[in-house]
């Protein structure tokens, strides 16, 4: 085939799209995935649910999805106890698509997104994509953020979209509603650049990993009465273990929400999705029954990464960051790179992400686990 240049946006020219690796190993322990399946009873449900939606594809599907939207109301209220109205809820493929249509709404040129680093790698991203300028603060050593640099980052760049992911991604770090609710009221008080007078900044708090959080550890559902500009997002792929179904969702104000519908495309959210969605939360209890599994192995890996002593950081211990998520920081090596390709060739796949130095391992079962410790102690000669 002849060769021609293609007018590629100078921002995506030579850029490598997103994704980890995915590779056939034994120990899959890199993109923080649920390690249980579905019980068979889900799938049955779900199969039974998409056989029924089968039977009207040649219709389009129902635009605005209001009943998978009180599903998800009614799960929120039992989860965290906040009761939303159905029409507070938007839904779509993947919290990523979510926040595509955050940053489509609320974004644009001339207009700039905030977050603080090291954090999720797709923020820039999706800032990228929709013309927005992006730009960090940082967290502090211990990969907490500090409301008075939160504030004080806020006044100086007046972003449209703050994004804070709690628990983070990668660090597995919780924010506190102090954080939050200071980075709120900042949002109140600072008119976005582009934006007219009087107008409030967006803040997403991304709970990707929300159900993983210890116990004490606070929503920021909780403050959605008090904060119109305040959304929460969520997902239906880490705790419901439904990665394949590409189902996210966020509960914001009426008014954040209508202005989501405006930049999403027609009929997004297909009919054997939203079945599948509607299927798995009647099985929520059942499909949620592992998260406390999880996180007991959570606290015991953190536990152990803390004990051990490699001789690669020369009889120093590990630096193991708090993890309210489904996976775990570790570090530092010297040569990170040389720790995670030698935890492949032992079968054992995990995130080489984060701040120079750290590595990520998400949490699986048991055995997996074993695993993963029988390899770190041959490669990093625990």
């Amino acid at each position: 085939m002849a060769q021609v240049r293609l007018p590629v946006r100078p921002e995506h020219a030579g850029i490598e799209p997103y994704g980890a690796p995915q590779l056939d190993v034994p120990v899959l322990l890199n993109v923080n995935e649920n390690p249980y399946a579905p019980s068979a009873e889900v799938v049955a449900t779900i199969a039974a649910d998409v056989a029924e939606a089968a039977a009207t594809l040649n219709r389009y599907p129902d635009r605005d999805f209001l009943g998978l939207r009180q599903d998800l109301a009614d799960y929120l209220a039992g989860e965290s106890g906040v009761r939303v109205a159905p029409e507070q809820v938007w839904a779509a493929n993947g919290s990523n698509e979510v926040m595509l249509h955050l940053l489509q709404a609320f974004g644009g040129p001339g207009r700039t997104a905030l977050s603080f680093a090291p954090t999720y790698s797709m923020y820039p991203e999706y800032a990228r994509d929709t013309s927005t300028a992006w730009v960090t603060g940082r967290r502090a050593e211990d990969f907490t953020l500090d409301p008075e640099a939160a504030r004080a980052a806020i006044v100086a760049h007046a972003p449209s979209v703050i994004l804070l992911a709690s628990p983070n991604n990668p660090t597995g770090t919780a924010l506190t509603r102090e954080v939050v609710e200071a980075v709120c009221e900042a949002a109140l008080a600072v008119t976005p650049h582009g934006a007219e007078p009087g107008t409030s900044a967006v803040v997403v708090v991304d709970e990707a990993y929300g159900e993983f959080r210890r116990a004490g550890v606070p929503s920021a559902l909780e403050l959605l009465e008090r904060y119109p500009n305040l959304a929460v997002s969520r997902t239906m792929s880490k705790a419901f273990a439904l990665a394949g179904a590409r189902v996210g969702y966020l509960a914001a104000s009426t008014t954040l929400v209508d202005a989501l519908r405006v930049v999403r495309l027609p009929y997004h959210l297909s009919a054997a999705t939203q079945a599948v969605a509607r299927a798995a939360l009647k099985h929520s209890s059942s499909l949620l029954a592992q998260v406390d599994a999880l996180r007991a192995e959570r606290d015991a890996t953190v536990t152990w990464l803390r004990a051990q002593r490699p001789a690669a950081l020369g009889g120093a211990p590990l630096q193991v960051a708090d993890s309210d998520a489904n996976f775990v920081l570790f570090g530092t090596f010297p040569d990170r790179h040389a720790v995670w390709q030698g935890l492949l060739d032992r079968g054992v796949l995990i995130r080489e992400t984060g701040p120079e130095g750290w590595l990520r391992v998400s949490i699986g079962t048991p055995q997996e686990m074993t695993a993963f410790k029988d390899a770190l102690v041959e490669v990093a000669g625990l």
